[in-house]
């Protein structure tokens, strides 16, 4: 069983501009909108490879119970939402795209948890904790929520026999590392950061920050590179991949994606390299689509026949 969790859920709109002005009228073309953030993200991409997973974390107000609902009656299924509504409002954010690709995002902070309301979602998570569960712990947090929550609800899951992936930056990433998770994926920059070094998508740079963060005792790095591909790292071994050959029309979500395809995989207790296989398809697959909107199991499927996984030394 996979449970996802996304403390601070937002209403997502994506839109198309030729050309971002700044202090200046922009007008918007299409615009697609869509029940988002990462751990949401990840569900919706389980859902499009038939994988069930829980949906869990904090909603409020009429936005809430948009995504909510959403969940509840998403097209494919496989969606099982178990949020704790609080009062405000979820947020909306504002992705802009564009021509030539570039993204540019504006995200509101999300409503304030109490220290209450924060117990009350860890109680949520722990009451489907057990040996064949895996926690998707993805993505931002509200005001009122303390910055070592993923460290301490990793601490928690894994105590209760649970397995814990990690999807966040700055001190949410440093925390959560330092209660050792079964996998993180950090993308180049936020691997950068954490280390305090320059940015850089060199995989004989990262892959040995990827062994060092191993060697803290995570079991699995995946490191996104963007249009670089990605760098794994298991202890000592490590793998890349190249980014597959597609035309992106967002690349809002690819590493949720990529995310959701390595937790599919260990869902089916698939092979540790086909699992990595699934998580670049998926990737590459979500790529394809406008805004989070998840792609077709058919095209993650199609391009998983394409990905090339190789040792890096």
């Amino acid at each position: 069983m996979i449970v996802t969790l996304t403390m601070n859920p937002a209403i997502d709109k994506t839109a198309r501009v030729e050309a971002l002005c700044p202090h200046a009228l922009n007008r918007l073309g299409r615009v697609e909108q869509d029940v988002g953030g990462k751990g949401i993200n990840v569900s919706k991409m389980l859902a499009a490879l038939d994988q069930d997973s829980i949906a869990c974390g904090f909603a409020a107000g009429q936005a809430g119970r948009t995504v909510v609902e959403t969940l509840h009656s998403w097209p494919q299924g496989h969606i099982t939402p178990d949020f704790v509504c609080i009062p405000g409002e979820t947020r909306t954010n504002l992705k802009l795209v564009e021509a030539d690709g570039a993204l540019t995002e504006l995200n509101e902070p999300g409503p304030a948890a109490t220290a209450e309301q924060v117990e009350t979602l860890t109680g949520r998570l722990l009451a489907h904790a057990g040996p064949e569960t895996l926690f998707v712990l993805a993505g931002s947090i509200g005001p009122g929520v303390p910055p070592d929550i993923y460290g301490t609800l990793t601490g928690r899951l894994r105590a209760a026999g649970a397995k814990v992936m990690a999807d966040a930056d700055g001190p949410l990433f440093a925390r959560a590392v330092q209660a050792a998770p079964d996998v993180v994926k950090p993308n180049c920059f936020e691997l950068c950061q954490y280390f305090g070094v320059e940015t850089t998508d060199d995989p004989a740079l990262l892959v040995p920050m990827g062994r060092a963060l191993t060697r803290r005792g995570v079991g699995l790095v995946c490191i996104s590179m963007g249009a670089g591909g990605a760098c794994f790292v298991a202890g000592e071994t490590a793998w890349f991949a190249p980014a597959l050959p597609v035309t992106p029309r967002s690349t809002v979500g690819a590493g949720d994606a990529m995310l959701a395809g390595v937790a599919c995989g260990m869902d089916r207790h698939l092979p540790l390299e086909d699992c990595l296989r699934l998580g670049m398809a998926a990737s590459a697959a979500a790529c394809t689509t406008p805004g989070t909107r998840p792609p077709e199991r058919a095209a993650v499927m199609e391009l998983l026949n394409q990905v090339k996984l190789t040792n890096y030394r």
